[in-house]
């Protein structure tokens, strides 16, 4: 397995991947399905941001990517991300998210990223544990706060401090 910056090549895959689990998980809030451009033009949003996507790769296949965009719009925020973190499903648990994380996190830091904030649809044991080997500390918790799958969901937010 190889991790490098994401290309425009890559999100066929990339959207497959990410379509997967807004079918089937709470781990995003989104519920309609993107398509390969959808996700193209997030990807460029994030590059003139000057932050990364990269993404696993084991010869053609992606195996997970993963990026970060800044926490919010406003000025004072520009020191603060939130990650995001995707695995091929056929891959969890093989310790691609892991190493995905680090890199992410190790390049954030050189940019100059103080803070990252995750937010965790509650409960999600594997993606926490993740987190907090890397060094995250939960700081709080939105109750009910989304609403899919006929159920109303929670997130909590786990803070790095980079």
């Amino acid at each position: 397995m190889l991790i490098r910056e994401a290309n425009v090549q890559d999100f066929e895959q990339i959207e497959k991947i990410y379509n997967y689990y807004i079918e089937n998980s709470v781990i995003t809030f989104e519920e309609e399905l993107i398509t390969a451009q959808d996700m193209i033009e997030r990807f460029k949003k994030i590059k003139n941001s000057k932050l990364p996507w990269i993404v696993a790769y084991k010869e053609e296949e992606i195996l997970g990517y993963a990026y970060a965009h800044f926490w919010h719009e406003r000025s004072a925020y520009r020191f603060t991300v939130e990650p995001s973190i995707y695995l091929n499903p056929k891959y969890t648990g093989k310790g691609i998210g892991k190493a995905l994380f680090k890199e992410l996190l190790s390049q954030l830091k050189s940019l100059g990223i103080k803070n990252a904030l995750s937010l965790i649809t509650v409960p999600n044991e594997a993606s926490i544990a993740l987190h907090e080997k890397l060094g995250f500390e939960k700081v709080g918790l939105l109750p009910d706060v989304g609403f899919k799958f006929d159920k109303w969901l929670s997130v909590g937010f786990w803070q790095l401090k980079l």
